[in-house]
């Protein structure tokens, strides 16, 4: 049997291996070899970029020790392969692995099982491991539309392969990544598994396969025929996804290649993100950015100093939505702040993104001075407000928006399916209130359009609080509505003008202001009513048996009138979009 040497075997292209292999060669190890049992590999620039060897379909039967050669001797079914140490970084295959909650018996819920045929398909990965970023990138490569759940998953705990791979999906909006929210009930309807979330801001979801993948365990090293004294030697090393194993300190270093003496192994943090560099400097922050980033601002128009309207075009993917969903924008910590805030923990976050979820908005007009078509075009629009820190909160994502300008790159996230769209009105003739607080307008602005474009019959009114008359980034286009459209209101609520009387939300609906101002009556068997912005000025029912909130808030006072709060199935005529 043909025999090759090399410095470094590892056995196993996942991408604990793949990082393995990578700071191997970083560290300065010239002969580096992955041995892959497959055919393929999920991240084959891995293997270009370091001039890596790999073999595919090579299958490994036995691992011996030599010690007067002091080399570690693996037999595969092609060839023996020495070497002065082996990883071993395949991964345990379990037939016991269960879900961790309760499933409907279906094919379409599986485990470790990810389903072949998916060109199209929805497709949700629960986990927080390796393993389920690297289904998610098999998904993604077939051609699926991927969510990956994955409450409390922190990058950092991934291997720097795993870390990069999840960070392209995303960069490449081939997948939407849920850092908070895992389902806590998987239901079926119609034959298809429906995935429910226990926190508000993540709707019901309905995929075409659901998988979970375990925390699959390393390899059975029995399995692979290890010897007591390969086990025994300082050569022979199972990937557990600890620091050491993939900084290659403590397990790879001087005392088995004392020609890398001294040698700098790339930092667990920095090498999470394939970036070369491993100082905070110029060059980090260009790569950080190329790294992170998938979108290139094209419009940034202030309301004023501290409110902007904002549109995105991503580099991948299209801008396709329902009036009143969100996405998600974000921007790298190291990025400057607007203010002289300090974030907290700054140093174990510099590295990482602060995503937050935006409601999209939408222009009024085109550029021609028509209706505007959310459904034309390659951007998305936002309306955005400057938030102030305070003794409690710092906040990370805004006080650097402040500073962009067009041309400037950001992240754009892949569109999630929110539920606070015109869905339940189906019938032309309904009357549709829209209630928000300052850039809670956003999403109603793009609902408001959308029904005019339809030709909706039934009243339609728009009404908004804010502080000042110069906090209404729209105020002009919604005025042109009511003179173009006799069924269409805005009633704009400033509280602290001077020569304005203080009135709220919540006095309209009191007072039957609508009735009076515009002679549209609060029905509840013909009216929607969406409410979007402080939870304060919704004002949902808490607790089991639910109590209302000390402050009256709008839905309370609906509720008075014979309104139905619309929840979770059971359906009702009064929508919410809570913003914080």
């Amino acid at each position: 049997m043909e025999v090759t040497t090399h410095d470094l075997v590892v056995i196993g292209a996942t991408a604990g291996g793949l990082s393995v292999a990578e700071g191997a060669r970083r560290a300065g190890l010239e002969q580096v070899i992955l041995l892959e049992r497959g055919d393929s590999v999920l991240m084959p620039e891995v293997i270009s970029r370091n001039d890596l060897q790999i073999a595919y379909g090579e299958k490994v039967q036995s691992i011996h020790y030599d010690e007067a050669a002091d080399q570690v001797e693996v037999v595969t079914n092609r060839r023996t392969r020495r070497a002065t140490a082996c990883m071993i970084a395949e991964r345990e295959y379990s037939a016991t692995a269960s879900a961790p909650i309760e499933t409907p018996d279906s094919d379409r819920v599986t485990i470790d099982n990810p389903p072949v045929a998916v060109q199209g398909a929805d497709v949700m990965v629960v986990g927080v491991t390796d393993h389920a970023v690297e289904i998610s990138a098999q998904l993604a490569s077939a051609g699926a539309n991927v969510v990956l759940a994955a409450d409390g998953l922190e990058p950092v705990r991934l291997s720097p392969i795993a870390g990069e791979m999840l960070a392209k999906l995303e960069r490449e909006r081939q997948a939407t990544v849920l850092y908070r929210s895992s389902p806590n009930v998987i239901g079926e309807r119609d034959g298809y598994p429906m995935a429910y979330f226990a926190d508000r801001r993540t709707p019901d979801l309905e995929f075409d396969h659901i998988v979970f993948a375990s925390s699959r365990g390393p390899a059975d090293i029995d399995s692979l025929g290890v010897t007591p004294e390969a086990r025994a030697s300082n050569a022979v090393w199972v990937f557990r996804g600890a620091k050491e194993d993939i900084g290659m300190s403590g397990a790879f270093g001087p005392d088995l290649w004392p020609s890398l003496a001294g040698a700098r192994f790339p930092d667990r943090e920095i090498a999470q993100y394939g970036v070369r560099s491993w100082s905070r400097d110029t060059t980090l922050e260009s790569e950080l950015a190329e790294h992170f980033y998938n979108a290139t601002i094209t419009h940034f128009e202030p309301t004023h100093s501290d409110l902007w309207r904002l549109r995105v075009r991503p580099d991948h993917g299209d801008t396709s939505h329902q009036p009143g969903q969100y996405a998600t924008l974000g921007l790298g910590y190291w990025e400057p702040r607007v203010d002289d805030a300090n974030d907290i923990d700054i140093d174990s976050k510099w590295l990482k993104l602060i995503r937050r979820s935006y409601s999209i908005s939408s222009p009024m007009f085109d550029e021609h001075g028509y209706l505007a078509d959310h459904t034309a075009g390659d951007e998305l629009e936002f309306y955005i407000v400057l938030v102030a820190p305070t003794e409690d909160n710092v906040p990370g994502l805004t006080p650097r928006l402040a500073l962009k300008k067009p041309g400037d790159r950001v992240f754009l996230g892949s569109k999630v399916a929110g539920r606070y769209t015109l869905a339940p009105v189906v019938d032309p003739s309904r009357t549709c209130i829209f209630l928000a607080t300052g850039t809670g307008e956003a999403p109603h602005n793009a609902m408001v359009t959308q029904l005019l474009r339809k030709g909706h019959r039934g009243p339609i009114v728009s009404a908004v609080t804010v502080r000042q008359w110069a906090d209404l980034g729209y105020r002009a286009e919604h005025e042109d509505l009511e003179a173009r459209y006799p069924n269409y209101h805005y009633l704009p609520l400033p509280t602290r003008e001077p020569d304005v009387p203080k009135t709220y939300l919540q006095d309209v609906i009191r007072d039957d202001g609508f009735a009076t101002k515009f002679g549209v009556a609060l029905d509840p068997a013909t009216t929607d009513v969406f409410l979007c912005g402080n939870p304060a000025m919704i004002g949902l029912p808490e607790g089991d048996p639910p109590e209302w909130p000390e402050v009256t808030g709008v839905v309370e006072l609906l509720t008075e009138k014979g309104f139905k709060l619309d929840r979770r199935n059971d359906p009702g005529n009064v929508h919410f979009e809570e913003y914080w």
